[in-house]
């Protein structure tokens, strides 16, 4: 008897011990894989916008977003199967506080593909708060998108800070309706308007060869002349160049353009330098940049006059030109240079600020301190006049392209620039 206790006892211990082994296993398995995992893939960002203090003439009105459900749409650039969402309160002076949020493919207007509808979740909780002058990011959560899709993220607020952080120039319509019907399955028949509330990026996770190229940019790239829920931006265009290049396929556009936008001086939006860090450097999975900045600093040679400001003279612009390069290349971000587009007849256009822009686009092509040059001046130029956009690509006010523009300027990108992966030193 006392055999068969000592046999029992001995394979229960073995089992014990197999057991263990399988779970050790099991585990170690588990840690390569996701060591594995992390090893391929990265997040790299599909969509972003630059966030704007809100200009109180684009104020909702009452009750703005008091029990309020908000629905956004975006088109991204390349796609993935799990995706985070980026919310921001950058100029919040109290906390933003999301209810709910809900990410969905859109259906067209402020419809959405119902049986794509995922709610998302923040450190495990269905609402989130954003403090003062801070971003939050969502849980990742499994969600298939296609590049060039069109995405809607659905967020039910029960108010906002006084300080409402905005992309006014969404060139998208975004839709609101009272209550919390995040999941309602059209929108269409809500309050219309034409602005990005709090929406400040989108990635996803896709194999490490991928990465994003950041514009930094003003009016042009935000896409003043636009047709707005049409995508046709120059971003836009670029990024479907892309796409339709296999070995520049896995490449995300993000367009941080703001309308106004200066180097040197605040004007819509801070000034780029200001804005570099949060709008660029930070950016998921970024490794190149263009800038496309100058014309609005140019443009205060006239605009501002009178005004007490000192217009940036060109060694500020090319200074400002520096500083970018150099705080770009720390972060191993290679930088490419995009030609000012002519702007003759433009409300603030002047001879001499013509005489320094050409100067600047000679500094950009010339000078050696970008690793690469857009030719958008001469891409966009009239033939008959180098001072003017052409009339085909003049959307009508001499400064901003029109979509026939756009693609031109898109047209006009080297995609051989995006063969090199990082700067090296």
């Amino acid at each position: 008897m006392i055999e068969v206790k000592k046999a029992f006892i001995a394979a229960k211990c073995a089992g014990v011990v197999a057991l263990g082994c399988v779970l050790a296993i099991s585990i170690a398995t588990g840690c390569a894989r996701a060591r594995q995992q992390s090893q391929t893939e990265h997040w790299v960002g599909t969509w972003a916008s630059s966030p704007q203090l809100e200009d109180p003439k684009d104020r909702l009105p009452a009750p703005g977003f008091a029990d309020t459900t908000l629905r956004q749409i975006v088109h991204v650039s390349i796609g993935g199967s799990r995706i985070r969402v980026r919310f921001s309160n950058a100029f919040g002076t109290t906390a933003l506080t999301i209810e709910a949020a809900h990410v969905a493919l859109s259906a067209g207007s402020g419809a959405i593909q119902g049986a794509t509808d995922k709610a998302l979740s923040f450190d495990g909780q269905p609402s989130a708060d954003v403090p003062p002058g801070a971003l939050v990011y969502s849980d990742p959560v499994d969600f298939r998108v296609a590049a060039l899709a069109d995405i809607a993220v659905t967020m039910y607020l029960h108010g906002a800070p006084d300080d409402v952080t905005t992309h006014a120039g969404s060139r998208e319509t975004s839709y609101l309706m009272p209550g919390n019907v995040v999941s309602m399955p059209d929108m269409s028949n809500g309050e219309h308007v034409d602005h990005w509330y709090f929406l400040n990026g989108i990635d996803v996770l896709t194999p490490d060869s991928a990465g994003s190229i950041v514009i930094l940019g003003d009016s042009v790239t935000d896409g003043h002349g636009a047709t707005t829920n049409g995508n046709d931006r120059w971003p836009d265009d670029f990024a479907r160049r892309l796409q339709a290049n296999k070995s520049t396929a896995n490449i995300g556009v993000l367009n941080e353009g703001i309308g106004g936008n200066r180097l040197v001086h605040d004007r819509l939006g801070p000034n780029a330098l200001a804005r570099l860090d949060r709008d660029v450097l930070t950016q998921s999975g970024a490794r190149w940049v263009i800038v496309l900045e100058g014309i609005n600093d140019i443009g205060t040679r006239v605009s501002n006059r009178g005004s007490g400001e000192e217009p940036a003279s060109v060694q500020q612009i090319l200074a400002a030109y520096d500083q970018i390069i150099v705080r770009a290349h720390a972060h191993r971000l290679l930088v490419f240079g995009a030609t000012i587009l002519p702007y003759k007849g433009a409300f603030y256009y002047s001879a001499d600020g013509d005489s320094d822009r050409r100067a600047i686009n000679d500094w950009i092509q010339n000078s050696g301190h970008f690793d690469g040059v857009i030719d958008f001046d001469a891409a966009a130029r009239d033939s008959q006049d180098a001072a003017h956009l052409a009339p085909s690509f003049d959307s009508g006010d001499h400064l901003h392209p029109g979509p026939q523009g756009c693609k031109a300027m898109s047209d006009a990108i080297d995609l051989t620039l995006f063969r090199l992966r990082k700067r090296v030193d």
